[in-house]
């Protein structure tokens, strides 16, 4: 066998120490369970921002509130998945609200308690919808942190133990420590593969979230604006 195909990736990987095959097989799991929750939440947050604009665009729009609310608890709609988080926001505030305003049916409205009610309402949906769209993002973060030192790991041990074997030999050349050392740096390799796009993917997730948390609170003070108002 030929010094090219000894260093061949493959075979760096079949001749490691077990333990160090055993990082790599760790790094290689986490890896495909990160790339499985990138392409998961990409197109959760790519459905979440589609839908935030789709209501805001009918809301601002000038339609009726009432209508809103129907349209939004429908049966069907529900079923199909196709309410957005913003919409559910916005059902679980008018649906409060319009309770609230029954208990008061014959009495004087308190527009206080009345907002209140309906504000807390959409507070908890709110987070009901981020805890959904941060979810597996600290999975991400983990993996982008601690995989590098994973593979540095597996990298320390295949070294010692490549020089180790040298203690039998009489004379070290490049040659005999180089595979050694070769077959650890893969394991130093693979981390990084499974730490870069778990970071750049966090990093991107993180602030889109954020940005459509900002729009649900500013969507929630508006909405609140205009129950007052309505209220009165």
């Amino acid at each position: 066998m030929t010094v090219t195909q000894d260093l061949s990736f493959v075979s760096m990987i079949t001749n490691a120490s077990v333990l160090v095959q055993l990082v790599m097989a760790l790094l290689l799991g986490v890896s495909a369970m990160s790339w499985t929750y990138i392409f998961r939440k990409m197109f959760a947050i790519r459905s979440a921002i589609s839908q935030t604009v789709e209501f805001e665009n009918i809301f601002w729009s000038g339609a009726n509130l009432n209508a809103l609310y129907e349209e939004a608890t429908s049966v069907s709609r529900q079923r199909s998945g196709k309410t957005g988080a913003l919409e559910r926001i916005f059902e679980a505030g008018m649906e409060e609200y319009r309770k609230a305003k029954l208990s008061f049916a014959g009495k004087e409205i308190d527009t206080g308690a009345l907002l209140d009610s309906a504000r807390r309402a959409m507070r908890a949906a709110y987070q009901r919808e981020m805890d959904t769209l941060e979810s597996h993002l600290a999975f991400l973060a983990s993996v982008g942190s601690v995989s590098p030192y994973v593979g540095l790991f597996g990298t320390v041990w295949g070294i010692m133990n490549s020089f180790r074997g040298l203690a039998n030999v009489q004379q070290a050349t490049l040659a005999s420590v180089a595979p050694g050392i070769a077959e650890a740096l893969v394991a130093t390799a693979i981390g990084l593969f499974a730490a870069i796009p778990a970071v750049v993917a966090y990093n991107r997730y993180a602030h889109d979230i954020d940005r459509l948390a900002i729009r649900f609170e500013t969507f929630i003070e508006e909405f609140s604006n205009i129950l007052t108002r309505q209220a009165r």
